[in-house]
């Protein structure tokens, strides 16, 4: 089995703007460290449950979605928890606890970044 290496990804704070990581794929060839992050988010989303949790996440009103109410994706409640975690470490999710139950939100920074990394007209 691998040794996969965890790459740590900038999570935007509340008030401040949204800044790609990455230049767009047009702009030139990516960096090493460029490639490394960009790889990270869009592995992480490539795993369809992991998918299916995002979007849950991101379509749920207020912007933020309890456990409670996303977990229902075909999988055990344990696995649903592993792949959150996979979210929160490739930097595409936050989470908040409240009492027992944990509380997620999509990163906007992160998502801004594979959305600038990929547009084409840059």
């Amino acid at each position: 089995m691998s040794n996969p290496k965890v790459v740590e990804l900038p999570v935007a704070q509340d008030g401040f703007p949204a800044v790609p990581c990455c230049p767009p794929i047009t702009a030139g060839e990516l960096s090493p460290a460029d490639a490394e992050k960009m790889a990270a988010m869009f592995k992480a989303l490539s795993d369809p449950v992991r998918l299916r949790l995002f979007s849950k996440v991101a379509s749920h009103p207020g912007g933020e979605a309890c456990v409670c109410d996303i977990a229902d994706v075909g999988v055990s409640q344990p696995t649903v928890s592993h792949h959150l975690k996979k979210l929160r470490e490739a930097g595409l999710l936050t989470s908040d606890r409240r009492g027992t139950w944990v509380y997620y939100q999509v990163a906007p920074s992160v998502v801004a970044a594979m959305a600038a990394m990929l547009d084409l007209r840059g």
